[in-house]
């Protein structure tokens, strides 16, 4: 059985991808769409779904809200993190503020990391 494969979540992974928030968007659409490497939107891993994988590089990108501040949501995004990374797959973490304000730096340390891992 593939581990990173999960049927169940596709259909609400095709959802998120058609709902984007807009910080979400903007990363997308002005930075990951056209990326030196295959950018995958809505990624369903395991029981979860990252909003942005490389598989070349084994990287997921996360954009997380005001909803990820609370004690609870950082259980469970410590609990995925935990589980990707046993796939070898590194999560990179970024606010949605992150994007609003320095949308620049953000898609320069994505490709820094990017380029870093795939030398």
């Amino acid at each position: 059985m593939n581990k990173t494969r999960n049927e169940h979540l596709t259909p609400y992974a095709q959802k998120l991808r058609r709902e984007m928030p807009k910080e979400e968007k903007h990363l997308w659409y002005d930075c990951l769409k056209d990326f030196l490497m295959q950018v995958k939107r809505q990624k369903v891993i395991g029981r979860y779904i990252v909003d942005f994988f490389i598989p070349q590089a084994n990287t997921a990108i996360e954009l997380d809200g005001m909803q990820h501040g609370d004690e609870e949501q950082r259980e469970m995004d410590a609990a995925r993190d935990r589980y990707l990374e046993s796939l070898g797959i590194r999560v990179l973490m970024y606010t949605n503020a992150d994007v609003r304000q320095r949308f620049q730096e953000v898609c320069q340390d994505i490709w820094n990391y990017v380029m870093e891992v795939t030398e």
